[in-house]
């Protein structure tokens, strides 16, 4: 977007072509990082409700019984089961914050890019000084 000369209107193609590709591109990543946040929730709240034991090498948790979907996780090569409910849960915590900024910048883009598009929004440097253009106003 920075190497193309900013014109009034969109008056070429190339222009009116980054734009409509930079949107798209904010609304995939915007559709991409709540997806994330919500598989990453799920998981999350599937190991909150974990009971674990060690047995041999391996960490074996299980989810209540009470839950249709009931059954067993093992983490192979997991000596202590601290490291499943403890640092996983805070990885997990972590990645959800990480994608929901990330959603939240991508949002952000998508309503700079609408409101410039619809509602003659313009977020950009300012070259000229407001004094010169009152000026030229009261001149006409």
């Amino acid at each position: 977007m920075l190497c193309v000369s900013y014109q009034v209107d969109e008056r070429t193609c190339i222009q009116f072509a980054m734009k409509l590709f930079y949107f798209l591109l904010s609304a995939l990543a915007l559709i991409v990082c709540v997806l994330a946040v919500a598989f990453a929730a799920h998981h999350y709240s599937q190991l909150t409700q974990f009971t674990c034991e060690t047995s041999l090498n391996s960490c074996q948790c299980k989810l209540p019984s009470s839950e249709p979907l009931s059954r067993t996780f093992v983490y192979r090569d997991v000596t202590d089961c601290t490291s499943v409910t403890g640092t996983f849960k805070l990885f997990l915590l972590i990645q959800m914050i990480l994608n929901l900024v990330c959603g939240l910048v991508c949002l952000l883009a998508c309503f700079v890019m609408w409101k410039h598009r619809y509602q003659v929004f313009y977020v950009g440097i300012r070259m000229c000084s407001l004094t010169t253009s009152e000026g030229q106003q009261q001149k006409a």
